[in-house]
């Protein structure tokens, strides 16, 4: 099938659409992108919700990449690759998926909107959400899921609450992790059987090394991690943690005590997985709000298919998907989290199998080929070949 990969996302911010476009190229789709980043990070867009007049720069930012889109998009058409079978647009597309619209018309060419968690709900979990805002949050999800034919989330939980009468034209298809992710752990020689000396975990005798990424939302918990971080000072405990947001001056008072954290304002994406895979734990999320309870986020994937130990909360997602595969601690435990990490730095065989454990689910479960087979299936029906 030809397939556009359409809109204004970024696969460095937001991989998520890059995975997708990865595992139905892997299925045999005829992958093409058409593709201007808009240029603003989800805290920008979250930031305009707090300041409205900023919202003219947006409009106007969205309009010249739509005149590029829609050049792009007749360019394609001109070079042969005519009419798409299928247009997916990317995640953050909520205004794109219109344009799609316009560009493809209904009924001749499916769109899907990956939609993976709405525009309200994000708002709520950044502490922007109440009276006019959410309502016109709300109204904008609804506009995106109406344009669409088929909608993408990436969790059970997230599936329950798109609205009942948008619901059957959903699908669940899990985040996982991009072959870079993968392929960083290969390189490494992690992945294979523990034997003591196969696995890349540094030193046995060494510090215990743990990283967490991203930016600090609430979803994330990430002042969970740095209490944690405070009440593990003195061990041989090694921690970096990486990116800025909302949450991050808290997360450094509540880790002040811990000398051995290193703290990155951010890695290039392309840095990112085989920083990742140099270290023994990668640490999930650890929010107690909604969102976080409904999501399995994309480190989660990523750390576990860099061949890392995996460490997040305990919720009925995360727990649906990892199974054995992880370490689950309470959400917003910073004492159950650091005892876990304790136990990791002072068991190393222990480390060793779960690093083997999240390898091998990894491979087998979260390759983008894997998690986009529910898609396919919604676009190609198993019965359609036989």
């Amino acid at each position: 099938m030809r397939t556009i990969i359409f809109g204004t996302y970024d696969t460095a911010m937001h991989p998520r659409i890059a995975t997708i476009a990865e595992g139905l190229a892997a299925r045999g789709f005829d992958v093409t992108e058409c593709n201007i980043p808009l240029g603003l990070t989800t805290a920008d867009r979250v930031d305009m919700l707090a300041k409205p007049w900023k919202v003219g720069g947006l409009v106007a930012r969205l309009a010249s990449r739509w005149l590029g889109l829609a050049a792009q998009a007749r360019g394609l058409s001109k070079h042969g690759l005519g009419r798409p079978d299928v247009v997916v647009v990317g995640y953050l597309g909520h205004f794109d998926v219109h344009l799609a619209r316009l560009l493809y018309r209904r009924g001749k060419v499916p769109i899907v909107l990956d939609h993976l968690i709405s525009a309200a709900n994000t708002a709520k979990d950044r502490r922007l959400d109440g009276g006019l805002k959410t309502k016109l949050l709300r109204l904008i999800d609804a506009a995106a899921l109406r344009a669409a034919d088929i909608v993408v989330v990436d969790t059970e939980e997230h599936l329950e609450i798109v609205p009942e009468k948008y619901r059957s034209k959903a699908v669940v298809v899990h985040v996982g992790a991009p072959a870079p992710w993968h392929e960083a752990a290969a390189e490494l020689s992690v992945g294979t059987e523990p034997s003591g000396d196969t696995e890349s975990s540094g030193d046995p005798g060494g510090p215990l090394k743990v990283v967490f990424y991203g930016l600090y939302t609430p979803l994330q918990g990430t002042p969970v991690i740095g209490e944690a971080l405070g009440r593990l000072a003195g061990t041989p405990i090694e921690v970096t943690m990486i990116g800025r947001g909302q949450d991050e001056a808290e997360t450094k008072r509540a880790a002040a005590a811990n000398q051995s954290v290193r703290w990155l304002d951010w890695v290039p994406a392309a840095e990112l997985p085989a920083l990742v895979a140099a270290h023994d734990v990668c640490l999930g999320i650890f929010g107690t709000g909604d969102k976080a309870l409904r999501v399995v986020p994309n480190k989660v994937f990523q750390g576990a298919a860099a061949g890392c130990a995996v460490i997040t909360s305990d919720t009925a997602p995360q727990r649906r998907v990892l199974g054995d595969g992880a370490v689950l601690v309470p959400p917003g435990d910073p004492a159950a989290l650091a005892d876990a990490l304790r136990r990791l730095a002072d068991d190393r065989e222990a480390l060793l199998k779960l690093r083997h454990a999240a390898r091998q689910l990894a491979a087998e479960r979260f390759t983008p080929e894997q998690v986009v087979g529910p898609l396919t299936d919604r676009l190609v029906p198993p019965h359609a070949g036989a």
